[in-house]
Formats: structure tokens, C-alpha cells, sequence
């Protein structure tokens, strides 16, 4: 019974982060500033990190909880150096 209520959450989960990467996509795509891009980014790349530890839950491989680790890392590196660029024009003084 709890594996069947785990194996429904964790569809319920996966499918609803598919769907929140639409507006990030589409947001990056269309957004009226360079801001509402970082923003889009920073939101795409928090549900993606989401997906691959919904799917290590599913499977139970560690693989994932160290992939979605450094998407994490990377991301927010991504996301500072990003907003440094948009505030000062430069990333590296």
C-alpha cells in the first residue's frame, strides 16, 4: 500500500514539474527584459534539479541526488554571475 501511495506521489510530482518548465521556456523565450530571463533560467534549472531527485527517489540511485547537486551548484553559479553581469556589465572585475 505505501509503495503504491510513493509510486503515485512521485508520478503526481514529475508530471507537475514537466509542466512547470513550460513557462520557464517560455519566459526565457519571450521575456520582455534580460531580467525576466535570469529569472526563467534560475526557475528552469530548480525544476530540472527537482525532476532528476524525484527520479533518484524513484529508482533509488544515488546517481541522481549527486547529478541534481551540482545542477544546483551550477545553477546558482550561474544565476550570481548572471545578475553581476546585468547590475555592473562585467562579471570579473
Amino acid at each position: 500500500m505505501n509503495v503504491l501511495i510513493m509510486q503515485v506521489a512521485l508520478s503526481i510530482a514529475q508530471t507537475l514539474l514537466a509542466f512547470a518548465v513550460l513557462p520557464c521556456v517560455y519566459r526565457m523565450i519571450v521575456g520582455p527584459r534580460a531580467q525576466d530571463r535570469v529569472l526563467a533560467l534560475d526557475a528552469l534549472y530548480v525544476c530540472a534539479m527537482l525532476q532528476l531527485l524525484a527520479f533518484g527517489v524513484r529508482t533509488g540511485s544515488t546517481l541522481y541526488f549527486e547529478a541534481a547537486l551540482i545542477i544546483g551548484m551550477l545553477g546558482f553559479v550561474a544565476t550570481v554571475a548572471l545578475a553581476k553581469f546585468l547590475m555592473r556589465g562585467e562579471v570579473i572585475e
